[in-house]
């Protein structure tokens, strides 16, 4: 039996959700060594009006996912697996130890603000659902041979679960042609820049550039990338994966496989996430997924050791 930790991306976030963490020591440290690291407290960043901005939901979804990382390792728990869905990859480096949490701190917040100056407005993702991504795709270049703007495959949530990148128009325009097209679902998400597509190119690469001495180190256990959905096992690779993950496909589903496929058999979803359970549930129904947004921590602890076969 095998523990993974997932961290969940941007469009998780809910106002209050860094109020919601648990009361616990490991918790209130993190916060305020998050709060002195940035100059600010992290606690006025999950208002409604914060989360307007992409640099504070980023930071915010950092903050809670390394204190529950801190939480279960404080409990004895510590994932053989981590792994992130866009920004959720820096929590999962810090919680694999390949990251530092400060460093991590100060490389989202340039993430953010880079994403943000480069489309502050009038760009977003939109969630198809019921629709593979080659189906997609074909829709996505019919979209354009009939005049309208590009929209982009962001994320392969799932087999029939594709985020798609663009301008609003374009996104509109798109999710009525899913629809016509026989997708269940298409939703905006709650994300206010074209993530996950060559549009962040340019703001990819002056990251790089930024991140380029930041210390990384060899991962304790197994850290699963977003580009390729595969094992890295050096820190520059992971320094690469962070620095450039905001201008590629995210394909979750293949981090999802390569980590049940290899032994992962208890899947805790870091606050205040719940979409990587429901996918995890849905496709790999076998395997123990938990949202820890949705249970008080001592009963997630006994509950992922029972799984485990710890107790």
């Amino acid at each position: 039996m095998t523990l993974a930790c997932l961290f969940p991306g941007q469009g998780a976030q809910s106002p209050g959700f860094l109020h919601r963490l648990p009361e616990h020591e490991v918790v209130r440290a993190t916060l305020d060594e998050a709060s002195s690291v940035l100059g600010s407290d992290v606690l006025t960043l999950d208002s409604a009006e914060a989360l307007q901005s992409t640099v504070a939901v980023q930071i915010g979804l950092t903050v809670a996912g390394v204190a529950h990382a801190r939480a279960l390792a404080h409990a004895g728990l510590t994932p053989q697996f981590s792994a992130g869905l866009s920004v959720g990859a820096y929590p999962a480096a810090v919680g694999c130890g390949a990251l530092a949490f400060d460093d991590a701190l100060r490389m989202v917040r340039k993430r953010a603000e880079l994403m943000e100056s480069a489309w502050p407005s009038g760009y977003g993702l939109t969630a198809v659902s019921g629709l593979s991504e080659t189906q997609v795709e074909t829709l996505a270049a019919a979209h354009m041979q009939d005049g309208g703007e590009r929209v982009y495959v962001a994320n392969v949530n799932a087999p029939r679960q594709i985020v798609v990148a663009g301008a609003d128009a374009a996104l509109e325009a798109f999710a009525a042609r899913t629809l016509a097209a026989g997708a269940r679902k298409a939703q905006r998400l709650a994300v206010s820049v074209p993530s996950h597509c060559e549009l962040l190119s340019d703001a990819a690469e002056q990251l790089v550039d930024w991140a380029r001495d930041i210390p990384f180190r060899t991962p304790e256990g197994t850290y699963i990338d977003n580009r390729g959905g595969r094992p890295l096992y050096d820190g520059d690779a992971i320094r690469a994966d962070l620095a450039t993950n905001m201008r590629y496909t995210v394909r979750w589903f293949d981090a999802l496989t390569v980590m049940i496929e290899s032994g992962a058999t208890v899947l805790v979803e870091a606050p205040p996430g719940q979409v990587l359970t429901d996918i995890a549930r849905e496709q790999y129904p076998e395997t123990a997924a938990l949202s820890a947004a949705t249970l008080p921590l001592d009963q997630l602890v006994a509950t992922v050791r029972r799984r485990l076969g710890e107790i």
